[in-house]
């Protein structure tokens, strides 16, 4: 996190991580066309015959509030093949929080976990802990057959201690609610380090109320979910 108190801005790193093709750049390409006009910047992204994403892709995404503080979203994602694993690291350094993109498909639950601990890993080799990364989880690929029904995901998001999301992200379904799952537990872990509330004079409710109308949700389609330690 970089705050430019000048400026009244605080910039943001998040990482979309998960296994290949499970929907990570699908999920930043449906926010690009979501999102209002005067949010968003240009997706940077580089397609290749084996995996979506070769290197990373990037989406800029610049939120003015009604406090007059501005916030500053780069969306990164990984490529999801095993032998870019040194570029996954790489994306992940200085990250502020991090969407894990699942394959809902029964047959991908390996490539699943194996991604899983890749991230705990690559965390590990950057420093950070996945205990107190911002973390969300969300099961894409709704609409495929042969997914895990409703009911046995609801079971593994009433075990886990990160928010789950599910998600048709070609139809754009379920992606703004990980996003702004996730905003919302990163800027409750910073005010929590650094008292952003008091420095900038602004409530967090206040904050996501902006960002949802700029992507075009009403205030009460978010359900929050608190970030504890």
């Amino acid at each position: 996190m970089q705050i430019d108190f000048e400026k009244r801005e605080i910039q943001l790193k998040v990482v979309y991580y998960g296994p290949g093709l499970s929907g990570k750049t699908t999920n930043l390409v449906a926010i690009h066309r979501i999102a209002a006009p005067s949010s968003r910047g240009r997706l940077m992204t580089l397609d290749t015959k084996d995996d979506r994403t070769l290197f990373f892709d990037l989406l800029p995404m610049h939120f003015a509030t009604d406090s007059g503080l501005s916030i500053a979203i780069k969306l990164f994602t990984v490529p999801g093949q095993v032998i870019h694993d040194a570029t996954r690291r790489l994306v992940l350094q200085g990250a502020d929080a991090v969407a894990f993109i699942a394959d809902s498909q029964v047959a991908e639950t390996q490539a699943n976990k194996e991604a899983f601990l890749n991230l705990r890993r690559n965390l590990e080799e950057n420093g950070l802990d996945i205990k107190t990364m911002p973390l969300v989880i969300q099961f894409n690929k709704r609409d495929l057959p042969g997914v895990r029904t409703d009911a046995e995901i609801d079971k593994l998001a009433a075990k886990s201690r990160e928010p789950v999301f599910k998600a048709i992200a070609t139809d754009g379904a379920g992606v703004v609610e990980t996003f702004m799952g996730l905003v919302e537990l990163t800027w409750q872990r910073l005010n929590q380090w650094h008292d952003l509330e008091g420095k900038f004079q602004v409530r967090g409710e206040v904050l996501f109320e902006s960002l949802r109308r700029q992507l075009g949700r009403a205030p009460e389609a978010q359900q929050r979910r608190q970030w504890t330690p």
